[in-house]
């Protein structure tokens, strides 16, 4: 079962992912830059001329708020749980609802702001992650990536950890298995 509870493992417990893994992380790492590049392009526009979110804002928020503590509490290796999400909900509604008390609307530029500075900051981190990952070739979560390039800059060993959410590690213990055997 997924869960965003940080269980770093010691320095090579994890194998390397192979190029199908690379692929695969290089492939997720730029669809994430693409929405970034996205959100970048409707940066001097949030609003519709109606006075309403852009959609492509709208569309980031679920998949954000699933991720976000994955991001947090691997990337910074931090143990909060569910709290880098809880904060997310309670900052984003509190600007909602003060957008609503000054404009009678909860999609004011406020909110708008805010949730685009949030959804770059959650996607740019995921993005450029799985990027690195795959340059890298870094084991298991992409999460790791800024760790394991300093890890590589400085000599210095730094704590891995398993993909706890998503299809990197079943493609990574498939592509080991699959390529494993015809060796």
């Amino acid at each position: 079962m997924a869960t965003t509870d940080l269980k770093l493992s010691a320095p090579g417990e994890i194998p390397k992912p192979g190029p199908i893994g690379r692929l695969l992380r290089l492939s997720l790492g730029l669809l994430c830059l693409y929405y970034v590049f996205g959100l970048v392009n409707v940066w001097d526009a949030l609003l519709t001329a109606e006075g309403h979110i852009r959609p492509l804002l709208w569309n980031g928020i679920l998949p954000g708020l699933f991720l976000v503590s994955y991001i947090v509490n691997i990337g910074f290796s931090r143990n909060w749980k569910k709290w880098p999400a809880i904060v997310s909900i309670v900052i984003l509604a509190g600007v909602a609802v003060y957008s609503w008390s000054i404009t009678g609307s909860i999609e004011g530029q406020w909110s708008a702001g805010l949730l685009w500075i949030w959804l770059a900051y959650v996607f740019g981190h995921l993005g450029s992650a799985f990027v690195l990952a795959a340059v890298l070739a870094t084991p298991g979560c992409e999460m790791r990536a800024f760790h394991h390039a300093w890890s590589i800059l400085t000599g210095q060993h730094t704590k891995e950890h398993h993909c706890p959410i998503g299809p990197l590690g079943p493609v990574d213990r498939w592509e080991r298995k699959k390529f494993s055997r015809e060796n």
